[in-house]
C-alpha cells in the first residue's frame, strides 16, 4: 500500500487500493471494536441519565472498569504495562467507546491523549517507568495543563513561571491554568510554564495528591453547556514543587511538545465523533419509522428523508476520510522504524507529517456532528428538545467539539498555513503544477467526452479538476499578496474551506469505489449514491466559497478567466439526481 506524505492529495492522484477503509477492519480490530461496543452498551448509554446530572464518582468508576479491561492503556507499549497496539487499532477503540457520551468521551480522550501522550512521546527512560504503568491501569489518571486566562488558541502566551529552588533541587510553580479536562480526579498532571524569561514554555510532570496538595487547589467544577460529568476545573499553583527530574523533554520545548500533542488530540476526536453520529442516525431512523403524523409515519416524508440521507452521507464520508488518515499515519510510523527511528520519534514525526489532514478532520468531523445532533432533533420534533430524548444531549455534547483542540478558525487558517511551509520546504511540490493552472485557463479547452465507464470514473475525474482550483485561487492569491496572504484571513478561511471539501471528496468517492471493485456495485448502490451526494454537495461548496475568492482578489479581465476557469474545472458531463439520491439512500437506510 503507497503511502504520500502529508498534504500531496492535492497534488497527486491517490488509488483506492492505496487507502485503508473499515471494511478493511483486521480480526483483531474487530474484535476490539465489539469487546468495546459490549462494555458501552452495557455500562455507559443505559446511564446516559447519570452522566447528564453529572454523576461525576460514576464517570471515575467508568474509566476504573476500562482501565481494568486494559482499555487506557491501549497506545501503551508492553514493556510500560499497556496493550501497544497500533495507531488504527486504538483509534477504533477510541470510536466505538466515545458514542454514548460526550462526557465519558473526553474524560477517556483526555486521559489516554493528551492527558497520557506527551508522557509516552517525550519522556525519559525513567519517567515512563514511573509513570505510564500507572496511567495504563487507571491506577492514576492524567490531565493536561495549558489553557490560561490569557493563553487559549495563542498557547505560547501562558503566564504560569517556574523559577529554580536556590538548591537546584526543585523547579517552583505559580500560576493559574483553566478548562482542565480530568482536574477534579487526576493525579499526574503535564503543566506547561514559563522559566525565567524564557521564549517558550517548559512542560513538567507534576504530582498531585489530595492528601498532601502541594500548593496545589482545585477550583469548582465548572457548569457547562455540554459534557456535564466531565470533570472541568481551574488549578491554581501556588509555590508548587516539581523535583527537576520532573521536567519533560528540555527547557523551552513546551511549545513544540504542545503543538505536537494537540496534532494528535486532532485526529482522536474526529473519531471520537463517529460513534456519537452512529448513534444519532440510528436513533433517528428508529424514531422516525415510529412516528405516526397525517397517518403516515415520518420517514415516509421527503423532508425526513433528505435529513436521514445527508446525516448517513456524513458519516459515510467521515468514516472514509479518518480512517484513510489514520493508516496513513501507522504507515508511515512503520516506514520511519524500519529507517531506525525509535518508536516515539517515529510517532511524533508521523503524525507531524500529517498535521495538515489532523486539522481537517478535526473541522469537519466537528461540524458534522453538530449538524447531525441538531437535524437530529428535527427529526424529533417537539421531543427532540426534551431532556428525557437523546437527542438533546447529543446536541449540548456536541457543541464543543468545535472549540477544543484548536479552534475550527485556527485549524482552519493552520491546515492553509502548513501546506504553504511544506510547499516552501519543498516536501509538497505546489508551485509546479500552480503555475501550469495560467496556461491551461489561457488554452482552448477540449470537447471530448471522456470514457466514464468505469464505477466512480467520472467523480474521480471530477475530484481531480477540484484540485485544479484550489491550485487556481491558492496560486493567484500567493502570487498577488506573497508572504502578506497570512494577513488576509478571510481568503485564508477560502484556501481551506476548499481544500477541506477536496480531502473528504476524494476519500468518500475513493471508498465507494474499492468497495464496490472488490464486493460489486450492486451490493455496493447505497455506498455509491452517498459517495455521489457527498461529491456533488462538496462541488457546490467549492463553487461558493471559490467564487467568494476570485471576485475579492482579482478584477478584470483577470477575474473573467478565474470565474471562466472555475465553470469549467467544477463541470459535470452527467449530473446526478440529487433528490433521487437522497430518496434512495434513506429508504435503503431505514429499511436495513
Amino acid at each position: 500500500m503507497e503511502t504520500t506524505r502529508g498534504g500531496e492529495f492535492l497534488v497527486k492522484e491517490t488509488l483506492c487500493e492505496n487507502i485503508f477503509t473499515p471494511e478493511d477492519f483486521s480480526q483483531e480490530q474487530i474484535l476490539m471494536k465489539d469487546t468495546v461496543k459490549e462494555f458501552v452498551d452495557k455500562e455507559i448509554y443505559p446511564n446516559k441519565p447519570r452522566f447528564e446530572q453529572k454523576d461525576y464518582a460514576y464517570t471515575i468508576e467508568m474509566m476504573k472498569k476500562i482501565g481494568e479491561m486494559g482499555l487506557l492503556g491501549i497506545a501503551i507499549p508492553e514493556e510500560y504495562g499497556g496493550l501497544g497496539m497500533g495507531f488504527v487499532t486504538t483509534s477504533v477503540v477510541c470510536d466505538y467507546i466515545s458514542g454514548a457520551t460526550g462526557s465519558f468521551a473526553t474524560a477517556f480522550g483526555a486521559h489516554t491523549g493528551i492527558g497520557t501522550m506527551p508522557i509516552l512521546l517525550y519522556g525519559t527512560e525513567e519517567q515512563k517507568q514511573k509513570y505510564l504503568p500507572k496511567l495504563a491501569t487507571g491506577e492514576a489518571f492524567g490531565a493536561y495543563c495549558l489553557t490560561e486566562p490569557e493563553a487559549g488558541s495563542d498557547a505560547n502566551a501562558g503566564k504560569t513561571k517556574a523559577e529554580l529552588s536556590p538548591d537546584g533541587k526543585f523547579y517552583i510553580l505559580n500560576g493559574q491554568k483553566m478548562w482542565i479536562s480530568n482536574a477534579g480526579f487526576a493525579t499526574i498532571l503535564t503543566v506547561f510554564a514559563r522559566i525565567n524569561d524564557d521564549k517558550n514554555i517548559t512542560a513538567f510532570i507534576v504530582e498531585y495528591d489530595p492528601s498532601n496538595p502541594n500548593g496545589i487547589i482545585l477550583g469548582d467544577e465548572e457548569h457547562k453547556l455540554g459534557i456535564h460529568a466531565s470533570s472541568t476545573r481551574q488549578i491554581f499553583f501556588n509555590n508548587t514543587k516539581v523535583p527537576v527530574e520532573n521536567m519533560l523533554s528540555e527547557r523551552n520545548n513546551g511549545f513544540k511538545i504542545a503543538l505536537n500533542v494537540l496534532n494528535i488530540g486532532r485526529i482522536k476526536l474526529s473519531v471520537a465523533t463517529l460513534d456519537a453520529q452512529r448513534r444519532i442516525l440510528e436513533n433517528s431512523v428508529n424514531y422516525a419509522k415510529e412516528r405516526i403524523q397525517f397517518g403516515t409515519r415520518i420517514a415516509k416524508f421527503g423532508a425526513i428523508k433528505a435529513k436521514i440521507a445527508e446525516i448517513a452521507s456524513n458519516l459515510y464520508a467521515g468514516e472514509a476520510a479518518v480512517y484513510r488518515t489514520l493508516k496513513e499515519i501507522e504507515n508511515r510510523i512503520e516506514i520511519r522504524k524500519s529507517e531506525g527511528n525509535a518508536e516515539n520519534e517515529a510517532e511524533l514525526k508521523s503524525i507531524e507529517e500529517y498535521a495538515i489532514e489532523c486539522s481537517i478532520l478535526k473541522v469537519v468531523l466537528s461540524e458534522n456532528i453538530q449538524r447531525s445532533s441538531d437535524e437530529g432533533i428535527q427529526i424529533f420534533g417537539g421531543m427532540g428538545y426534551s431532556a428525557e430524548m437523546p437527542m438533546e444531549s447529543a446536541w449540548r455534547d456536541a457543541r464543543i467539539t468545535r472549540i477544543y483542540e484548536g479552534t475550527n478558525e485556527i485549524n482552519r487558517m493552520l491546515s492553509v498555513g502548513m501546506l504553504i511551509k511544506k510547499a516552501m520546504k519543498g516536501h509538497v511540490d505546489l508551485f509546479t503544477p500552480a503555475m501550469t493552472i495560467k496556461d491551461e485557463l489561457m488554452g482552448i479547452p477540449s470537447f471530448e467526452i471522456p470514457d466514464f465507464s468505469e464505477v466512480m470514473s467520472e467523480e474521480k475525474e471530477l475530484i481531480a479538476r477540484l484540485k485544479k482550483v484550489f491550485l487556481m485561487v491558492s496560486g493567484f492569491a500567493i502570487q498577488k499578496y506573497g508572504t502578506d496572504l497570512e494577513k488576509h484571513q478571510l481568503l485564508l478561511m477560502v484556501a481551506s474551506d476548499i481544500m477541506m471539501e477536496i480531502y473528504m471528496a476524494e476519500s468518500v468517492v475513493l471508498r465507494a469505489e474499492k468497495n464496490a471493485k472488490r464486493l460489486g456495485e450492486e451490493n455496493q448502490k447505497v455506498q455509491i449514491a452517498m459517495a455521489r451526494l457527498c461529491l456533488y454537495q462538496s462541488i457546490e461548496k467549492i463553487i461558493t466559497r471559490a467564487k467568494e475568492g476570485i471576485i475579492s482578489f482579482s478584477e478584470a479581465d483577470e477575474q473573467r478567466m478565474l470565474l471562466m476557469g472555475l465553470k469549467r474545472f467544477t463541470k459535470y458531463y452527467n449530473y446526478p439526481k440529487v433528490i433521487d439520491l437522497k430518496e434512495f439512500i434513506a429508504e435503503k437506510i431505514c429499511k436495513e
